[in-house]
């Protein structure tokens, strides 16, 4: 069960509106990285969850938590919207668009990025949309949630980090005190949330429930273990030889590290079998013509029952 408190976590508004920078702000909404990514992600963790109770809870905590942030990101919006003087800001780019044509720069770019998101007036009636900073829609394929609590909790870790990135970008595109204010707060959640990850995965790692290499379910003798740990020089130059991961210790306290300077193929060069003449692909050699209706379906080759 749910229960919404009418009281927002945190919020101080702006102090005049201004539609491009929430246009800006919806990338904190429903982009890749933002609270509407994590949010989801964490619930269906959570929701998911098989393991002790205490992960489950801790995921439900935090994946409501960002509901919240949501809600506080909606709410800046709609200030900014509010009352926002579209006049103006067509009156002001216009100067923008001239200096872009005398510069040789793109005079589209600089209308775009000097205009407000039309679905914000058409669409949501000066409201937040659950979508990117560019009008995407948000996507339920942006979330992890694998039922392996290391690999989801170093997936959330990263989500983390880059949204945090993302706040401390959008803080320095603004000198509103107000919008600065409501992003400090959330910027200081994304760093307990980055330290909170990093938490559960050596919990999670100090319980012996899940280590590294994930899955660590899978028996190691069955993986091709000469190859676990060696680093393949794929590029020009050794500088990667100077790295933690190219000697000593593997991190995983199971192996080696190698560095192989020159990697060698270890397989054949390919040899492509004759396609299907049913599927009317080009092969090395010209294919009779003619009726084919004799042979097997392209099913029952697939499946072996038309031998």
């Amino acid at each position: 069960m749910f229960y919404h408190n009418k009281k927002l976590q945190y919020f101080k508004p702006p102090e005049k509106p201004d539609a491009v920078y929430a246009m800006k702000i919806q990338e904190l909404i429903g982009g890749t990285f933002g609270e509407m990514t994590v949010m989801m992600q964490y619930l269906f963790q959570g929701w998911n969850c098989r393991g002790p109770a205490k992960y489950r809870d801790m995921l439900l905590d935090v994946g409501t938590e960002e509901i919240g942030h949501i809600e506080m990101l909606a709410t800046m919006i709609a200030h900014l919207l509010d009352k926002a003087p579209l006049k103006m800001q067509e009156e002001s780019a216009k100067d923008a668009v001239v200096g872009a044509v005398m510069g040789g720069s793109s005079p589209r770019d600089v209308i775009m990025a000097a205009a407000m998101n039309p679905q914000h007036a058409i669409v949501s009636g000066l409201g937040a949309t659950p979508s990117d900073s560019v009008g995407y829609p948000w996507n339920g394929r942006f979330i992890v949630s694998s039922g392996n609590l290391l690999a989801d909790f170093r997936s959330n870790l990263h989500a983390e980090s880059q949204g945090r990135l993302q706040a401390v970008r959008l803080y320095e595109m603004t000198d509103d005190p107000g919008v600065k204010d409501t992003l400090s707060f959330m910027i200081a959640r994304d760093t307990m949330h980055q330290n909170l990850w990093l938490a559960t995965i050596e919990d999670l790692e100090s319980s012996g429930l899940e280590t590294t290499p994930v899955p660590s379910s899978f028996p190691l003798e069955l993986e091709k273990r000469e190859f676990s740990y060696q680093f393949w020089n794929h590029s020009e130059g050794t500088e990667s030889s100077e790295g933690r991961w190219a000697k000593g210790p593997s991190m995983d306290g199971k192996g080696e590290f190698e560095y192989v300077e020159n990697p060698q193929p270890l397989g054949p060069e390919p040899q492509p079998p004759v396609p299907d003449p049913r599927l009317h692909g080009t092969s090395k050699m010209p294919l009779a013509q003619g009726d084919a209706s004799s042979a097997p379906s392209l099913i029952d080759r697939i499946t072996g029952t038309g031998d």
